[in-house]
């Protein structure tokens, strides 16, 4: 692949991180050097012109927007939590695929009435905000970072939103996963100016990862 403008590629740490490098690789990007065992923040690739950036999956989307990175890989979760301005999204995926649900302990589904007031502990504060109020519910918002399951069982919060992949957590803290949100996977975002004015290498990478998507489904 002969990407002839500099391209800067921001990866999110984590599950996304190792599902993304393999299909890096198969388009012929790789990391010259070990991500495990590198101190620096701008990782040189295979390709000279590609560098990449590994960063919290919420900053993912701001770095891409505001054009510190071309192109980004983040969940649909952090993208529906900060929003599209100013990015395209052109490709899912398929890798790191989680659902987004409301959870609550196990004895709330039987024990209590509906209610126009709970406390919700997520971080996904704006999600939160717009699915309990298209159900006309008032919900009292608690930021947390993790260790969400914690929240109801210490009676700080009646439900969360947050990730769930097999439930196993929830189901080892007494909780139940209760409404669908969004289903989730991991989606390529592209920076608007990029694509004009680094357009022929940008339009190159998509279509090369489309490509390595559609042969592994």
């Amino acid at each position: 692949m002969n990407i002839t403008d500099p391209i800067t590629i921001a990866l999110t740490k984590g599950r996304i991180l190792k599902e993304t490098l393999p299909l890096l690789a198969k388009v012929g990007i790789e990391p010259s050097e070990d991500l495990d065992a590198s101190r620096k923040l701008i990782v040189p690739t295979t390709l000279t012109n590609v560098h990449l950036v590994i960063l919290r999956g919420s900053d993912v989307p701001t770095y891409v927007k505001h054009g510190a990175a071309d192109i980004g890989i983040a969940g649909k979760d952090m993208l529906l939590e900060f929003g599209g301005e100013g990015i395209y999204e052109p490709l899912d995926l398929g890798i790191a695929r989680c659902r987004l649900m409301t959870a609550g302990p196990r004895l709330s589904q039987t024990t209590q009435a509906p209610r126009r007031r709970i406390r919700v502990a997520t971080k996904f504060l704006n999600i939160a905000r717009a699915h309990y109020a298209e159900k006309g519910i008032h919900a009292d918002l608690i930021k947390l970072y993790g260790s969400m399951e914690l929240a109801p069982l210490m009676g700080l919060a009646d439900e969360i939103v947050d990730i769930v992949d097999t439930g196993k957590t929830l189901e080892e803290n007494g909780m139940v996963p209760l409404e669908l949100i969004a289903e989730v996977s991991s989606r390529l975002i592209v920076n608007k100016a990029s694509m004009r004015t680094r357009h022929a290498s940008v339009r190159m990478l998509v279509d090369a990862l489309e490509e390595a998507v559609g042969a592994q489904e």
